[in-house]
């Protein structure tokens, strides 16, 4: 009966670790789609940088855009977080913007280490809990 324990405890554990596991991935994928829009950020400020009366296209949703001329490329409005935002040069937005993507990949490269650390004790712990089963099934408990 304490090998049974024993297993229900093993088994328990494993969960825990894939629950975590789990919640990582959906962590580091949303850190992935913000780095995503960081870069289309940067891309956009490089592209209106220096540039007057431009043309663009704006997105209104479902796919669809409306052709617009951007009148003033000397500032942009940066969001900060929290529903803040605050106006700045292209140069400073285009700071901030290399700022939170450094960070980003900062926090991706340890959940990626995390991920992998969580993952090794599960690969370590599986096979421990399969022969546990493997005894239990050949003494009938």
């Amino acid at each position: 009966m304490e090998e049974r324990k024993k297993l229900e405890a093993m088994v328990n554990e494993i969960n825990m670790y894939q629950g975590q596991a789990d919640v990582l991935n959906q962590q580091m994928e949303t850190v992935k789609t913000t780095i995503s829009d960081l870069n289309i950020a940067s891309e956009t400020l490089e592209t209106i940088k220096d540039k007057k009366d431009t043309e663009t296209l704006v997105p209104i949703g479902a796919g669809s855009f409306i052709i617009t001329e951007i009148k003033n490329t000397d500032e942009v409005i940066v969001g900060l977080g929290a529903g803040v935002a605050v106006k700045k040069t292209v140069d400073s937005a285009q700071e901030s913007v290399k700022d939170q993507k450094k960070d980003l990949e900062a926090l991706l490269n340890k959940m990626m280490t995390d991920l992998n650390k969580i993952t090794e004790i599960i690969v370590r712990k599986t096979p421990e809990a399969e022969a546990l089963i493997q005894k239990l099934e050949g003494t009938g408990q």
